[in-house]
């Protein structure tokens, strides 16, 4: 299988033809997302026209007899008159998706490698590159011979969501312990609005010392495009006052339930609410996917709480490359000094 992109046949200068392309991919692109179901909602043209709007972002498309067979949707953006292309906010992962036709593991490998090829080699020209592939892709191999590089990260991933009683089983028995102890006296709710979520993990950031990296707008935004499309659950644990103690904000495709976001009242850690409220989370997901994915962490003192739900590791790669010598020089330097 020869991979063969087809460029949109377009007119007069440059600047209008590149335009005029891009609209042609994107909107093949959007057509595409709403037919094919094994499209990581994070990488769907509905998703990055919430997070970043439908002008800040692109996609390289792979074209076989007239099908998409490879796509890989990207995010660009200009730092200090420099072009970068970066992770959007509220997205875990985009990445390349390569069709899959049944093949035979050699076949495949080959075939998955000229896709991907293909797709690199439409990317713009770029000061800067880094993008969080999914954990589906395990094969950077072309992103190598392409002068990039591979940094390994991990996610945790509850499997068997048919069956929740081994679900159940498989937790720490502290952690079952845990959510017992907050079914007591507990209750969750599944119809508060995406700010009562907000406010929860604002109070988590703000006790981690950690800044947002994204504006409340565009969770608004986000939610509101999720909820069109059923495609999120808000679930909420408040206690016999009416305080809200814990949340999990879950979004999912065909594949797999995704733990988009977590928040908690520091006071009510010890209460099992954190781990009901991500109990109920997980009981909900086995209504619309087959798996749950934590989307990893590797903060030392949180892992461990991931760990505790019956999670597997799974490698996760991220790729960068930065072709600008200024930057990598002050990325050289930014190593090479000493944290204050």
């Amino acid at each position: 299988m020869d991979a063969v992109i087809k460029s949109p046949s377009v007119t007069g200068n440059e600047a209008v033809q590149n335009e005029s392309a891009a609209l042609s991919r994107k909107a093949s692109y959007s057509a595409f997302c709403e037919t094919e179901p094994s499209i990581p909602v994070f990488c769907t043209s509905w998703w990055l026209d919430a997070v970043v709007g439908p002008t800040n972002w692109d996609v390289a498309l792979a074209i076989l007899n007239g099908r998409i067979i490879g796509a890989m949707p990207f995010v660009t953006c200009k730092r200090f008159g420099m072009k970068v292309i970066q992770q959007p906010p509220l997205t875990p992962f985009l990445g390349p998706w390569i069709a899959q036709n049944g093949e035979k593991a050699s076949t495949r490998l080959g075939n998955e490698q000229r896709v991907m090829l293909s797709l690199i080699e439409q990317l713009p020209r770029f000061d800067h590159f880094r993008q969080t592939l999914s954990r589906n892709v395990s094969n950077w191999l072309p992103f190598y011979w392409k002068g990039f590089s591979q940094t390994t990260e991990y996610t945790y991933v509850v499997h068997g969501l048919d069956d929740l009683d081994k679900v159940w089983s498989n937790f720490d028995s502290s952690r079952r312990k845990h959510c017992k102890q907050g079914a007591g006296r507990l209750r969750v709710c599944e119809d508060l609005p995406v700010d009562a979520f907000l406010a929860l993990h604002k109070i988590t950031l703000a006790n981690r010392g950690i800044v947002q990296s994204f504006d409340d707008d565009c969770l608004r935004r986000l939610d509101a495009a999720c909820a069109a499309r059923g495609r999120r659950k808000i679930h909420i644990v408040v206690d016999e006052e009416g305080n809200h103690c814990a949340g999990t904000y879950t979004v999912w495709d065909s594949t797999c339930a995704y733990a988009l976001m977590k928040g908690s009242h520091p006071e009510m850690h010890n209460s099992g609410a954190p781990s009901l409220c991500q109990w109920e989370a997980i009981k909900f997901s086995s209504t619309v996917a087959p798996k749950y994915d934590f989307l990893g962490n590797s903060n030392p003192s949180i892992e461990p709480y991931v760990r505790s739900f019956g999670t597997e590791q799974s490698q996760i790669f991220t790729i960068s490359k930065t072709p600008s010598r200024l930057l990598r020089l002050r990325q050289g330097l930014k190593l090479a000094l000493p944290k204050s």
